[in-house]
């Protein structure tokens, strides 16, 4: 089967949701997206579940747009676009019938997806057994195996911690002070000191530890737990990382690629 021809469904719409949604796009394939209906992402700028609240979202030149049937998916591929749509139960598996499925939601554990959901099933990080659940497992830990496709097994476990980035690792991440309502008062792009504000829970300070750029912030109004990531902070300070997919993503969307074309080119 030609590779423009190939239906990829992907669960979730995040931050590395998106860069294997762009990098199959870029590939030619007619990907949909499935979200929630209230989506929390931090890394907004690069993350199409944007869509959900404003309809499209448009990353690195390519363009989700909010759907609500098999017909506007169909249509939205017609116009070079790609589709997302609130579906997080997946019903429109049986509609779009994908010819891959990937679990992208990195809820670090399976929330229902299937080895039978379709030709080629990839799980994204922990929680999937290759060989099991989903034929394919790609590693998203940082470190020597990020992006490496697993066959037979499992991920590495979870570490706890974030990425190293600039020497700052849990020091990079803002969390919610305390349970309530997020009020931003900087936004994404903006350079903070340390010790700055960035938002507000209630009458609680959400502050940066370190200086740099705000890269990630949850979304004015978006209601939270304490101890939940609410934004994070770049050390490098360059801007443009707050608006493109990051190293990471590449990396993970490669692996993806790699696995979906050993599967379909034999």
């Amino acid at each position: 089967m030609p590779v423009k021809n190939l239906k990829v469904l992907i669960r979730g719409g995040g931050e590395l949701a998106t860069a294997m949604a762009c990098r199959l796009a870029d590939s030619h394939f007619k990907v949909i997206m499935t979200e929630v209906s209230k989506p929390q992402a931090v890394r907004r700028n690069v993350s199409f579940c944007e869509a959900v609240y404003e309809g499209t979202k448009t990353v690195e030149g390519k363009t989700a747009r909010l759907v609500s049937s098999a017909g506007e998916t169909r249509a939205a591929w017609k116009a070079g676009q790609l589709a997302l749509i609130v579906d997080p139960d997946v019903t429109i598996l049986s509609d779009i019938k994908p010819d891959i499925e990937i679990d992208a939601i990195i809820a670090k554990k399976n929330l229902g997806t299937k080895i039978t959901d379709a030709e080629l099933v990839i799980g994204l990080g922990i929680g999937f057994e290759a060989g099991k659940d989903v034929h394919v497992v790609i590693e998203t830990n940082r470190g020597h195996n990020l992006g490496r496709v697993i066959r037979k097994g499992i991920a590495e476990a979870d570490t706890g911690n974030p990425g190293n980035i600039g020497g700052f690792t849990t020091e990079r991440v803002m969390r919610a002070p305390a349970d309530g309502t997020i009020k931003t008062v900087k936004k994404i792009g903006d350079m903070v000191k340390a010790g700055d504000t960035v938002a507000f829970v209630g009458k609680e300070p959400v502050k940066t530890v370190i200086p740099g750029i705000v890269r990630g912030l949850l979304r004015d109004g978006t209601p939270v737990t304490r101890g939940l990531k609410a934004g994070d902070v770049d050390p490098r300070g360059n801007k443009e990382y707050c608006f493109t997919i990051s190293d990471k993503g590449r990396t993970i969307s490669g692996g993806v690629l790699e696995a979906i074309l050993d599967h379909f080119n034999i």
